[in-house]
């Protein structure tokens, strides 16, 4: 009974596309394919602009989004290993199967870090 239900409302709802062309007007956007944050942007320029404005503005932000993900470094994760490079070779050093958890120490005329064994 609510199978039917569902199948008789998804073939009300027409799927959602927008049509954009390279130039920014008649190519199609397949929602499906967009991230969520892209949906909320596009949706933002259409309530802002309009439609036509926003389609159009949004197939051009589109081209000239890279396609490869950017390759971001942790400076403190590089610090951390970077410090515990010296012990690479050193056997008697183990960190064991679960690691350790850094943080700075706390209280008052705390300084530096304190290390504990996760368990």
């Amino acid at each position: 009974m609510f199978e039917r239900k569902i199948q008789r409302v998804l073939s009300r709802t027409p799927p959602r596309t927008s049509h954009l062309s390279k130039e920014g007007t008649s190519m199609t956007i397949d929602h499906s394919n967009l991230t969520k944050g892209q949906v909320r942007k596009l949706n933002a320029l259409r309530k802002s602009v309009g439609d036509d404005i926003a389609d159009a503005a949004f197939g051009k932000w589109m081209q000239s989004q890279t396609k490869t993900p950017k390759d971001v470094r942790d400076p403190v994760a590089d610090a951390l290993v970077a410090a515990l490079d010296q012990f690479k070779d050193d056997k008697t050093f183990r960190l064991g199967t679960k690691g350790y958890v850094v943080k700075r120490s706390k209280g008052k005329g705390a300084s530096g870090f304190v290390a504990q064994k996760v368990t």
